[in-house]
């Protein structure tokens, strides 16, 4: 039982976190398709187009955490991950996937491709949170995606009523991006001492969340 340690559940209290704000909307889909099909179909669609969704995003997620153990790939996720921070907090991009399949297996392949297409911020945040752990992709995803899935219009009236939550979440997407990039194999060097790693964190986590908020008053203003 060693790999139960302090590291690993917060680890996974971050995936769990990180899913509940980006995963949100992927789960309304799911609904919508599943609208367009006769009446006696619908639950069962959702459930096999749910689980299917949760095997196939444990499979890419596991595929990008290897893919991220290539020098280099790490510098990048995090910094595709510092933009995916920022975007969260202002207008939030769809993905545009048609939902008017009306058969069975047609409606399970658009919740696929849209769960791809829209969770594609989701499994490098996923994958760069695990610190190559597979183990904690796999037990992470699994309490999560089904708590979306089943429970997503609460937990979109909980990021509305509370956006505190919505901060907390870019803040962990921020730093879990600072740590890929300190960990990269081209610019680890530049952080000799756990020391220079917490500070770069902190500066990240702090820029992205101050941006984001002064964009957010500029957006405002300017729509006046």
């Amino acid at each position: 039982m060693e790999w139960i340690t302090n590291e690993f559940f917060t680890g996974l209290l971050m995936i769990i976190i990180i899913d509940l704000v980006l995963a949100g909307d992927n789960a309304l889909l799911i609904g919508l398709v599943a609208k367009n099909l006769p009446q006696k179909m619908q639950k069962k669609t959702i459930i096999i187009g749910a689980f299917s969704a949760i095997i196939v995003r444990i499979l890419f997620t596991l595929v990008a955490v290897k893919l991220l153990e290539i020098d280099g790939l790490l510098l990048v996720g995090g910094i595709l991950l510092l933009y995916i921070a920022y975007k969260i907090l202002l207008a939030d991009q769809q993905v545009h996937v048609k939902t008017e399949k009306n058969t069975f297996w047609g409606a399970i392949f658009t919740i696929l491709l849209a769960d791809f297409l829209m969770g594609i911020d989701n499994i490098i945040a996923v994958a760069g949170a695990s610190n190559g752990n597979t183990l904690l992709v796999v037990i992470g995803l699994a309490i999560s995606i089904p708590i979306v899935i089943w429970g997503s219009t609460f937990v979109i009236k909980l990021l509305e009523k509370f956006p505190i939550l919505l901060f907390a979440g870019a803040g962990i997407l921020a730093y879990t991006a600072a740590k890929m990039i300190t960990q990269d194999a081209y610019v680890d060097h530049l952080f000799p001492m756990e020391q220079n790693v917490q500070q770069f964190q902190a500066i990240v986590v702090l820029t992205v969340l101050l941006f984001s908020i002064l964009m957010k008053f500029y957006l405002m203003i300017k729509r006046r």
